[in-house]
C-alpha cells in the first residue's frame, strides 16, 4: 500500500455564517454530516470550531489525503444534498478555502489562508523536516534500527509526518511568519481565493 504522501494533503476551511435561531438545528445537522465524511475514503480529519464572539459564524476545516478524494465527496450526490440541508441554516453562501499540505502547515488559524513563495515554503519545509529527523534520529533510532525494515520505516514516516504537522510546522511558521508573507523585495505572497463551496464540483 502506497504511504500517505503529506504534500498531497488537501486542507479546506468552509465558514458559514448561521441564521439567528437556527443554531441547534445546524449543529445537529453538522454531527451528521460529521459521520458521513469520516466514512468516505480518503478523509483525514474534520474539526468544526463554534462561534466564540457572538457573531455566528461556524469554521469547519475540512482535510483529505488528495485532491482525488476531495472531488470524489463533492461529486457524490450525498454531499449535494448535506449541501442543501446545511445550507438551509445558513446565511448567504459559505466562504470555502483551499490549500495544499506544505501551503496549509504555514498558517495560523483564524488568519486569511496565503501561500509564500514556493522557495520560502521549500526551507521552511526543509528546516521542519531537518529537526524532526535529527531529534527522532536521537531519541528512538536505536529502538527502531532493531525493528524489521518495513516496520521500521513505516513507523519513522508516521512519527516525521505527525511531528510536521501537529508541532513543527505550526511551531516554524509561527517563528519565520515575518519572513514568510513578507511583501518587501519581492512578489506579495498570494492570497487563496475564495471559492462558493456549492460551485466546486
Amino acid at each position: 500500500m502506497k504511504a500517505m504522501d503529506p504534500s498531497d494533503e488537501v486542507t479546506v476551511v468552509v465558514r458559514r455564517h448561521i441564521l439567528p435561531g437556527h443554531e441547534a438545528q445546524f449543529e445537529h445537522a453538522m454531527r451528521d454530516f460529521v459521520n458521513f465524511v469520516l466514512a468516505c475514503p480518503g478523509h483525514v480529519g474534520i474539526s468544526v470550531l463554534r462561534p466564540n464572539d457572538g457573531n455566528g459564524e461556524y469554521v469547519v476545516v475540512d482535510r483529505f489525503a488528495n485532491a482525488a478524494a476531495r472531488k470524489a465527496l463533492v461529486s457524490s450526490p450525498e454531499y449535494e444534498r448535506w449541501m442543501k440541508l446545511l445550507g438551509a441554516h445558513t446565511e448567504g453562501e459559505p466562504d470555502m478555502q483551499e490549500m495544499n499540505g506544505l501551503d496549509a502547515w504555514l498558517n495560523q488559524p483564524g488568519s486569511p489562508m496565503k501561500t509564500p513563495p514556493r522557495y520560502k515554503t521549500a526551507v521552511a519545509t526543509y528546516l521542519g523536516v531537518c529537526v524532526v529527523i535529527f531529534l527522532l534520529n536521537i531519541t528512538v533510532g536505536d529502538l527502531i534500527h532493531s525493528l524489521p525494515a518495513w516496520l521500521s520505516f513505516l513507523f519513522f514516516n508516521a512519527c516525521v509526518v505527525a511531528l510536521l504537522t501537529w508541532v513543527f510546522m505550526p511551531l516554524i511558521s509561527r517563528m519565520l511568519s515575518s519572513w514568510l508573507f513578507s511583501r518587501q523585495g519581492e512578489a506579495a505572497a498570494e492570497t487563496i481565493p475564495n471559492h462558493n463551496e456549492n460551485s466546486e464540483k
